[in-house]
């Protein structure tokens, strides 16, 4: 399949993003994904690695981490954060909706706070189904739209400018239900407001769980 080349590009948000991503590790984002990760095993595919915070937290009976990041500025992050993981990990430049893999390659896949800002989240979670083999396991963390029917009106609104100022995130995304329209059988969930600064409340609904590919 071709590269992207540049089909992703958010300079000014991907080095804002840097600087928020150990901020909100501190606040409990790392915490959440030591819970995302737990008890993964075999070749894992990442999609939307970002700057590789997730690196870390891999447990050592992952054997290989692929992790697919096509801004080239957080590739590079992402890219330095491989080489003091615990577990190989080798980044590789691609989009979420075109994964250059083979069929039923992987193990399981994992996608952390990337659903809301794909171009194209059923064709994403199409070629994650697609690559992880069956039997294989989805992980999933996300921030969602709220169950709260003021707080969704609320990011229904926002997502009128959010994403242009966001690198291309939603606030009101229903990642779950498009999880399960993709085919993946969600096996546990867990739904938490995660409010780490004032800023966060339009993205504060969020979920932790894991379907299983039939």
């Amino acid at each position: 399949m071709a590269s992207p080349e540049s089909t992703v590009h958010h300079p000014l948000f991907a080095r804002l993003f840097e600087r928020l991503v150990p901020v909100l590790e501190a606040k409990g984002g790392a915490e959440h994904r030591d819970e995302l990760l737990a008890g993964l095993t075999g070749r894992v595919v990442e999609v939307g690695a970002g700057t590789g915070a997730n690196f870390s937290h891999y447990p050592s009976t992952v054997i290989e981490v692929v992790a697919a990041e096509p801004e080239s500025y957080l590739r590079v992050r992402a890219g330095e954060a491989a080489r003091t993981a615990p577990i190989p990990v080798t980044v590789r430049d691609a989009t979420a909706e075109r994964l250059p893999f083979e069929a039923g390659s992987f193990d399981a896949g994992v996608v952390s706070l990337v659903l809301c800002s794909v171009a194209d989240p059923a064709a994403a979670l199409g070629e994650l189904f697609r690559v992880i083999r069956p039997g294989g396991e989805l992980r999933y963390y996300e921030h969602v739209r709220s169950e709260r029917p003021r707080l969704a009106r609320v990011q229904q609104a926002v997502d009128v400018v959010w994403p242009r100022l966001a690198g291309g995130c939603h606030t009101s995304r229903q990642s779950e239900p498009a999880i399960e329209a993709a085919g993946f059988v969600v096996e546990r969930s867990r739904t938490f407001d995660f409010r780490p600064c004032v800023m966060s409340a339009p993205v504060a609904p969020h979920v932790i769980g894991m379907a299983r590919r039939p």
